[in-house]
């Protein structure tokens, strides 16, 4: 079967992000001496809920891109078209190999490492609001399509962040970011057909034009910047805290350990050198002993023959 090379382009540019990320990362770890285990590290631990993290995040972001999308369909406000040739599907394989690598990769440096480093330095609140921070700032400092209302967007990636600190946070690993990212990301842009951060071709089955008014359907941009979308996204905090209460409890809280003081308490001098006393007054010396032998064993006399 021959494939153009131009449906594999994306995904080798998000293999190739994702190795060079992991080599820049390793490097890191090694000047910094650290000696965990790369995955350790990078915030993706074997776990036996590992699987499950990922599919508690990813079930969080396909809910928060129904609901985002929900207010669109009420309002008529989607044109959708499906497109089934073959090569449709190939297409779509792609596009989801490509959001799993970027998404991968953006949690890694952002997440794994980056929001690690903050926390060490400055505790998870302090590493939270800088997080948020410079998400605004890259988000304001970014070119959007035009007639984007860029005052929502910002504001939903700023709450963006604050969700994705949450789930490193209420887990201390990355299946969750990954999970969540990937679900909003694939099904955003794959399986509604939207425009994902201003970008359209990860659209492959499902083309929808969205023709309703840009606090709507964020225009261009996507459902990111729609102005339901920040409600969506608050709406979305307390259910994840609830989620991953069993997380934050295996995972993120101090193991026991038994604390306390010796309180033996010494005895007294006087109780001491009276011990003392008694023991050297018991003491039995070798020389003073009377040994006592057991007796030689008596034979009967025989008698004699006159008797």
């Amino acid at each position: 079967m021959n494939y153009d090379l131009g449906d594999w382009l994306p995904a080798i540019d998000a293999a190739l992000l994702l190795v060079l990320l992991v080599c820049g990362l390793t490097v890191l770890r090694r000047i910094e001496r650290r000696l965990a285990p790369l995955r350790i590290t990078l915030g993706l631990p074997r776990r036996k809920t590992s699987r499950e993290e990922w599919a508690t995040g990813a079930a969080i972001g396909w809910g928060l891109a129904v609901a985002a999308v929900l207010p669109m369909v009420v309002a008529r406000a989607l044109n959708t078209q499906l497109w089934i040739a073959p090569r449709a599907f190939q297409v779509l394989g792609f596009g989801l190999l490509t959001l799993a690598m970027t998404t991968l990769a953006h949690a890694l440096a952002v997440y794994g490492y980056g929001f690690q480093r903050l926390i060490d330095a400055t505790g998870p609140v302090r590493a939270t609001l800088i997080m948020m921070a410079l998400t605004v700032l890259h988000a304001a400092y970014t070119a959007t399509p035009f007639g984007t209302p860029d005052g929502t967007r910002i504001l939903v990636a700023m709450l963006s962040s604050l969700l994705l600190a949450l789930c490193w946070l209420r887990s201390h690993g990355l299946w969750l970011v990954w999970g969540l990212s990937f679900a909003w990301a694939a099904s955003t842009a794959v399986l509604f057909g939207l425009p994902l951060n201003g970008e359209i071709g990860y659209g492959s089955i499902v083309d929808t034009r969205a023709a309703g008014p840009a606090w709507l359907t964020g225009g261009a941009y996507g459902p990111a910047a729609a102005f339901i979308t920040i409600f969506v996204f608050l709406a979305a905090i307390p259910i994840l805290i609830r989620a991953t209460s069993n997380y934050a409890w295996n995972y993120t809280h101090p193991p026991l350990i038994p604390g306390g003081y010796d309180v033996t308490i010494a005895p007294p001098a006087a109780h001491v050198a009276m011990e003392q006393a008694a023991e050297s007054a018991q003491a039995i010396h070798t020389a003073s002993l009377v040994q006592i032998q057991t007796s030689t064993e008596q034979h009967p006399i025989a008698e004699t023959a006159s008797e």
